[in-house]
C-alpha cells in the first residue's frame, strides 16, 4: 500500500508533525511506520516475497516516525522494541568504558525510567 500525498499529509499531522515514538519534529524525509509490523519477507537480492501480515497494511495501523526510530524499530512489535531500547543501558555499562567514564564524571545520569513513547505520553495527558 503506497500512501497517497493526502494520506501522508494526514499521517504526518496525526501527532502534530512529531514522531509518534520519540516526539521529535519530523524531518522532510520522515517514515510511515506500521505500528503492528507487516513483516516483509526479502528473498534473494532481487525479489520481495509477499508480506507475512498484509492485513496490517492499512492507515489505522500507521504511525509517523523519524528515520532513526523507524529504522531502530524495524519489524519488532512495540513491546519487543521497548524492551530492546531499555536494555541498552545494561549493554553500555557492560561493554563501553567511555560510557562508564562519562557516568563517573557526572556527564550521564541513569534514571531507570521506563521507555514511554510520545504517543503514549500524549494519551496519558488526555490529548491523544
Amino acid at each position: 500500500m503506497k500512501l497517497t500525498k493526502a494520506q501522508r499529509a494526514e499521517l504526518r499531522e496525526k501527532f502534530g508533525g512529531l514522531c509518534a515514538y520519540c516526539g521529535c519534529e519530523l524531518p522532510e524525509r520522515w517514515h510511515a511506520d506500521h505500528y503492528e509490523p507487516v513483516v516483509r519477507n526479502w528473498g534473494g537480492c532481487e525479489k520481495v516475497k509477499p508480506a507475512e501480515r498484509p492485513e496490517r497494511h492499512r492507515m489505522d495501523n500507521m504511525m509517523p516516525a523519524c528515520p532513526p526510530c523507524n529504522i531502530s524499530k524495524g519489524s519488532m512489535p512495540l513491546e519487543a522494541w521497548r524492551e530492546w531500547l531499555g536494555g541498552h543501558v545494561n549493554s553500555l555499562n557492560a561493554y563501553h568504558p567511555i560510557y562508564r567514564l562519562a557516568k563517573a564524571y557526572g556527564l550521564i545520569q541513569e534514571t531507570g525510567a521506563a521507555v514511554v513513547f510520545y504517543f503514549e505520553r500524549k494519551e496519558e495527558g488526555g490529548h491523544g
